[in-house]
């Protein structure tokens, strides 16, 4: 299927605009010029009850994380998300829409976790640090008004990633439980594929894969743990239910979706949904593409459904008659 007629004139727009690819940038300008378009793409910032700053302790030093909650009172499920930017840029800033718009459709309250970067801080640390975010919430589930028995895990693209490969540290480990995963354009296999043809430098391709690769992988041999591809773990049985999300046009599409069908071989509840017409980053854009609105939209649904919360807009409803 041809790009979606959205895809086509915002690619339009950043030709005209002189943009260039993250992986010709240093790292300083890669990462600004990130987080400048994912703010450009999430559209209105939508309010939440209460977003509140915090840090919690690391395998190396404190570790920033943002916490948006909805309305009421009580222990809330909560979903541990990690962002994107292939494990090299981003921040807690690059997830905060996603993060209040789920809360805001779902009724769940999010934690994102401020992991360390590469190449500053080589793999395996993005995953030490996000395991070590979930334990201390397991933990400390009081504190932050954390129901312990409604707890998921989700990321988009090198997010996605680090969510599945907590997943299987938390079985190793016989614990937290999970009751879900949510993988958005996951990078599931970090073995390299054919050398990068010439591909559209206004679009996220297999230049940006390899790109971030380097930066991440120490040791080229690394592609080959589980942790660092999910994709190569010999047993995926017993993991959380899962949603994953995938967009036509995007190289990490394949190993996506060949994902999501070794989980449902191995006996895991999964949903896949490829998002005809889309490129890699769309679920980040609802304010340029409608299938991003879309698919935050499903998001939020299956986090209702795993965590056994009735619809926002059934609720809504219900308290209106109650109490108008």
């Amino acid at each position: 299927m041809a790009l979606d007629p959205q895809v086509v004139a915002w690619r339009a727009a950043r030709a005209t605009a002189g943009t260039v690819p993250l992986y010709t940038q240093t790292l300083a300008e890669a990462r600004a010029a990130d987080l400048a378009a994912i703010r450009a793409g999430s559209g209105a910032v939508e309010p939440v009850h209460e977003v509140r700053d915090a840090q919690v302790p690391g395998p190396d030093g404190p570790l920033p994380v943002r916490i948006h909650r909805p309305a009421g009172g009580g222990p809330l499920p909560t979903l541990v998300y990690f962002f994107g930017g292939g494990w090299t840029l981003g921040s807690v800033d690059t997830a905060d829409a996603i993060c209040r718009r789920l809360v805001n459709t779902a009724g769940c309250q999010t934690l994102t976790v401020g992991y360390r970067l590469a190449p500053e801080h080589r793999f395996p640390a993005a995953v030490d640090d996000c395991y070590a975010a979930l334990r201390w919430l397991v933990a400390h589930a009081d504190e932050v008004g954390a129901d312990p028995d409604r707890l998921a895990v989700g990321g988009d693209s090198a997010g996605g990633n680090l969510a599945a490969a907590v997943t299987l540290l938390a079985r190793a480990d016989g614990g937290p439980g999970l009751v879900a995963q949510l993988l958005v354009y996951p990078n599931a296999d970090q073995r390299p594929g054919p050398a990068p043809a010439d591909e559209d430098p206004l679009l996220f391709n297999r230049h940006s894969v390899a790109w971030y690769r380097q930066h991440y992988l120490a040791d080229p041999a690394d592609a080959a743990h589980p942790l660092a591809s999910p994709l190569l773990a010999e047993d995926l049985s017993g993991l959380p239910p899962a949603l994953v999300i995938t967009a036509e046009h995007d190289p990490l599409r394949d190993e996506g979706e060949r994902y999501a069908a070794r989980l449902r071989e191995a006996g895991v509840p999964t949903e896949l949904t490829r998002y005809d017409g889309m490129i890699h980053g769309f679920f980040a854009m609802p304010g340029v593409f409608d299938a991003g609105r879309q698919a935050q939209e499903q998001a939020a649904a299956f986090l209702r459904d795993r965590f056994g919360l009735t619809p926002v807009g059934a609720a809504a409803a219900r308290d209106g008659a109650r109490h108008g």
